[in-house]
């Protein structure tokens, strides 16, 4: 007996005749309808810049979180489901703290990273099969820091893939993004000159007019995570 294309859709662990995981073809689509993040790694350090959408006057803006820090060497961005994005990088505090506490050295971040992707990956829909979720997790993260081996910058989507990049943009207006970082990225950026980028970018893709309030931005250098006040960040849009 055959399965259909809705029953494909409907399983996440079964693949389609065509080798296709529909499940979490959607999932990495959902990601397009996220807010806007971006990361650029410069020789100085790696910045991270993201929207906030603030979709009411009710809204207290700060209780919008789209950069977090995971340890004090690694930040995160990310685009899509927020509560999925939580237990992620939760996960990646867990490791984290972990490994400092049982080898007394800071985790390197492909390994933060490594480690949520295996969480990424542990979903299924078996109700005998102990998983964190029954589906894949519908975000994407930026995983920014500093560690033993220099700056880093890697891009985790829902199938658990994760790459390093020189710069990379996730969400709703990643299409676009990704063509000007494309143009503007070089080897040799500072990384002053890479918080501007991100902000000029940003305010290209976003539907509301870039301000102090709707976006984040973070540095993660040698001397480690930093979040930009509200004040530096206006201070670089009214210098762009």
């Amino acid at each position: 007996m055959f399965m259909t294309r809705s029953e494909y859709d409907r399983g996440v662990n079964t693949f389609s005749p065509e080798g296709r995981l529909f499940q979490v073809e959607y999932a990495i689509e959902a990601i397009k309808f996220g807010t806007t993040a971006i990361g650029i790694m410069t020789p100085e350090g790696v910045v991270l810049a993201t929207e906030k959408r603030i979709t009411s006057v009710l809204i207290e803006p700060r209780s919008i979180e789209k950069i977090v820090e995971v340890d004090a060497h690694c930040g995160c961005a990310m685009s899509g489901l927020i509560a999925d994005a939580k237990t992620l990088i939760d996960k990646a505090r867990v490791e984290a703290q972990n490994h400092w506490f049982t080898h007394d050295e800071r985790m390197t971040i492909e390994s933060i990273t490594q480690s949520v992707s295996n969480m990424a990956l542990a979903f299924s829909d078996d109700s005998d099969e102990v998983a964190p979720i029954s589906r894949p997790f519908g975000v994407a993260l930026l995983f920014a820091g500093w560690d033993e081996n220099g700056p880093h910058l890697f891009h985790l989507d829902p199938s658990g893939t994760y790459t390093e990049y020189d710069a990379k943009a996730i969400g709703s207006g990643s299409e676009g993004a990704d063509q000007t970082l494309q143009d503007v990225y070089h080897k040799s950026m500072k990384l002053s000159e890479a918080c501007k980028h991100v902000l000029t970018i940003l305010k290209q893709v976003m539907e509301e007019k870039l301000n102090a309030t709707n976006v984040e931005m973070a540095t993660v250098d040698a001397k480690g995570y930093r979040l930009f006040k509200k004040e530096e960040i206006d201070d670089i849009i009214k210098n762009m």
